[in-house]
């Protein structure tokens, strides 16, 4: 596996492919595809290393850096952003060439200082701020939530690379490195997971910080994410698609999310979709078990979907557990200008719909009736009933 690869005369990626990586946050977004964590060498007159890797390959990190360059060359480090999966190797290499400059926002200060509670030689910089290495010169951009308050892009001139750190990245692992050597279709479904899941929440300024950027005139030869692949094939289509998912994204789909106890809410959620596809057979209807699918991806089609149906069994009063923590991670995202109504099943109480449609409402999404319930287990007359609901469904969205 490489160690580098020399992208330009200038530049050479020094970072890390991760292979076995399966969860990342902790547990909050699946990476089956894996990840990389990607980190820049930039050389002339001046060396500035950007970005590291994720601390458990910190000293992997620092030990194959140090067969490409005698550490002592390396004059200044950038870190778009604090987060350890970017600057986990920072202690171990500031052992080695203790006192370098390390540049980043003064937020990014802060993380730093935070995660590793050192007092560092820290120079903050702001948008329009540079850093001359002698040919080149590097500019910053702040980049705030894209994706946390610290984070910055790097520009460097010379060879028109926009150092982008989270934004355009995909958890996804290649040894190819350049987004035209690697299937279009899993690359792309990646990249959409990780917007959808990671930015979504902050589309809005997304939208704005894309617009400044392009209003700056920076030629884009290359973009060198630390996520995932380097954009060098028609680099600014990723800054196409960014602008498209800001843009209250959706394509004509309906989504509908369930768990259920005794499978009286699946059969349920199978006779809506049914209705549904009755009523408009254009459009794409997806049915997903939050208590057995992976949780990012049902996000990732809620993404996508102009509309969501949310189902549950009826249990202690409340809905099901897979459906809470997924109704939480909804919550969190934000999503714009999505349509909404909840079904459910249930034996004695039936508070599970109720609760559905309030937390959807809360979720920001436009409730369209007040939902559908069944009680026991649906026979037939109940599973039409079920499909008219369907078809009332798609009707009004």
């Amino acid at each position: 596996m490489q160690t580098s690869k020399k992208l330009t005369e200038k530049v050479t990626w020094v970072g890390k492919v991760d292979w076995d990586l399966i969860k990342f946050h902790g547990e909050e977004f699946s990476t089956v595809k894996g990840s990389s964590y990607n980190s820049y060498l930039v050389r002339d007159k001046k060396t500035a290393l950007i970005d590291t890797v994720w601390e458990p390959y910190d000293r992997e990190f620092v030990n194959n850096l140090k067969k490409v360059i005698d550490l002592r060359e390396i004059d200044y480090i950038v870190i778009n952003h604090g987060e350890i999966d970017h600057s986990g190797a920072l202690p171990e290499l500031l052992r080695e060439i203790p006192g370098t400059p390390i540049y980043c926002t003064k937020n990014g200060v802060r993380s730093l200082q935070g995660h590793y509670h050192e007092d560092w030689n820290f120079h903050p910089v702001k948008t329009g701020d540079t850093l001359n290495l002698g040919e080149t010169t590097l500019t910053f951009v702040e980049a705030p939530m894209l994706h946390w308050p610290d984070t910055m892009f790097t520009y460097m001139d010379s060879e028109r690379i926009l150092f982008s750190n989270d934004a355009f990245g995909q958890h996804y692992a290649t040894e190819s490195l350049y987004n035209d050597k690697v299937d279009q279709c899993e690359l792309f479904a990646e990249a959409l997971k990780y917007y959808a899941n990671i930015l979504t929440p902050f589309s809005p300024r997304v939208k704005k910080k894309i617009e400044e950027v392009l209003a700056m005139d920076l030629a884009v030869d290359m973009i060198c994410t630390s996520h995932g692949v380097i954009w060098k094939h028609d680099p600014l289509q990723i800054v196409n698609k960014y602008m498209d998912w800001a843009d209250a994204y959706q394509e004509n789909q309906i989504t509908v999310v369930y768990d259920t106890m005794w499978e009286g809410t699946r059969r349920m959620a199978e006779a809506i979709a049914v209705g549904i596809q009755e009523a408009d057979g254009d459009v794409t209807v997806k049915l997903f078990n939050a208590g057995k699918e992976d949780k990012n991806d049902i996000v990732t089609e809620i993404f996508r979907s102009k509309a969501v149906l949310f189902g549950s069994s009826t249990v202690n009063n409340r809905y099901l557990s897979a459906i809470g923590g997924l109704m939480e991670m909804v919550k969190g995202l934000k999503f714009q200008k999505k349509k909404a109504a909840a079904f459910g099943s249930y034996g004695w109480s039936g508070e599970s719909v109720k609760l559905l449609t309030k937390d959807l409402e809360a979720a920001g999404f436009a409730v369209v009736n007040e939902g559908h319930r069944t009680q026991w287990a649906p026979d037939e007359e109940a599973l039409e009933a079920c499909a008219g609901f369907g078809r009332d469904f798609a009707q009004s969205v």
